[in-house]
């Protein structure tokens, strides 16, 4: 189950008039191929393992639409009340457009009947409802390297894995089962996206939002430069000030942020606030894999991943 970013279904949709009315599996297609996110990386993977694998993008209206009604049943557009804790102790209530998203999955997982069920966005789906589900999968695992709300309920998960090895340390101090799990490239995409003229000496490609604190800092001064090239998510957030809004260039979701890669010959990357002193995130991989010269925040984990000198600069 996997959650994709509005800003990128909104255009995807917009540039491919029509798509939205089309079937489940051409739609899915066309998600795939945009190469965003993960794709179906992980399902293809497992199915050439020998498993059964689904894909579920629960946040994807027209898709999730699509496969509803192909099937026979309507989903709920009305906003369903909800309380939220603010702060971690303040009750707030809240009305919010989900219910068609958890009707979709729990019909989904009905008809799949998983074994286990792999949820990418622990953020997005409460527990009450993992908890209504239980009996019709066997395993619930959680995957995130991404910021978590203090009153999230991790306790319904039977496994939680990621990229962040603080992470494991602090689910696994929580009482929870965690592993650790590393992030890696996916080879197919260099099939998609072949090799071109590297006409961009110095490229970022990335997220801005307030979780990216240091993050932003520091492109601003970098941007100062004026060698910077920057791109990635619509830069709202940034100040009018800032020197990033001269260094960038657009959004590049998917396929284009590759293609962004294989013109750069080098490509600056720095983590999460969260990340602490560990290195985790996709850009590493990402960058190296498409071939550019990565330069990133020094970590103390990351010769465990890179030879430093060799594969990344520090």
């Amino acid at each position: 189950r996997q959650h994709v970013y509005p800003a990128f279904l909104a255009p995807l949709y917009a540039t491919l008039p029509g798509l939205a009315g089309r079937s489940y599996d051409e739609q899915m297609r066309v998600r795939n191929e945009s190469l965003f996110g993960t794709a179906d990386f992980y399902s293809r993977r497992l199915i050439e393992l020998g498993h059964e694998a689904w894909d579920v993008h629960y946040n994807n209206r027209a898709l999730q639409s699509a496969w509803a009604a192909e099937r026979g049943f309507r989903l709920s557009w009305r906003p369903t009340p909800r309380f939220r804790l603010r702060r971690g102790f303040l009750p707030w209530l809240s009305l919010e457009r989900v219910r068609w998203r958890e009707e979709a999955l729990a019909a989904q997982i009905e008809e799949y009947r998983p074994d286990v069920v792999h949820n990418l966005d622990v953020e997005a789906i409460p527990a009450s409802f993992w908890r209504r589900m239980k009996g019709r999968f066997r395993l619930l695992v959680g995957q995130t390297a991404a910021p978590i709300s203090p009153d999230r309920d991790l306790s319904v998960y039977d496994l939680l894995v990621s990229s962040l090895p603080n992470y494991v340390e602090r689910f696994q101090r929580d009482g929870h089962e965690a592993r650790y799990l590393p992030l890696a490239f996916e080879p197919r995409v260099l099939e998609r996206v072949p090799e071109v003229e590297r006409d961009v000496p110095v490229s970022f490609v990335g997220s801005l939002f307030s979780p990216h604190g240091a993050r932003r800092r520091w492109l601003e001064d970098l941007c100062r430069s004026g060698l910077v090239q920057v791109w990635g998510h619509p830069i709202d957030s940034v100040g009018r000030g800032s020197p990033i809004r001269a260094a960038w260039r657009g959004t590049a979701w998917g396929i284009d942020m590759y293609r962004v890669l294989r013109r750069s010959r080098i490509t600056l990357n720095r983590h999460i606030d969260i990340a602490q002193d560990r290195a985790n995130n996709m850009r590493l991989f990402e960058a190296t894999g498409c071939g550019a010269m990565l330069v990133t925040d020094r970590k103390r984990n990351l010769a465990e991943l890179f030879e430093p000198g060799r594969d990344v600069v520090d």
